[in-house]
């Protein structure tokens, strides 16, 4: 299974599934839903947080966040 957290900068997914439902939500509100394309940006010095694009603007999560958004193979 390929998770957001695992990306390297630069590279693209489709998400496939947000597996946290107290967080899902969240996400969702924030235009990471399935089916959108999500590109990792930037990893803070110390490798936390994450920034990525999706739904045309930049958003910060944590890597813990970002460990529960399931891309497609």
């Amino acid at each position: 299974m390929k998770t957001l957290d695992k990306l390297k900068i630069g590279e693209s997914g489709i998400i496939k599934a947000l597996n946290k439902k107290d967080l899902a939500l969240k996400l969702i509100e924030m235009g990471c839903f399935p089916g959108e394309k999500i590109t990792l940006t930037k990893i803070a010095p110390m490798g936390d947080p994450i920034a990525i694009e999706v739904s045309g603007y930049e958003l910060s999560m944590r890597k813990d966040e970002a460990s529960t958004v399931v891309l497609e193979d």
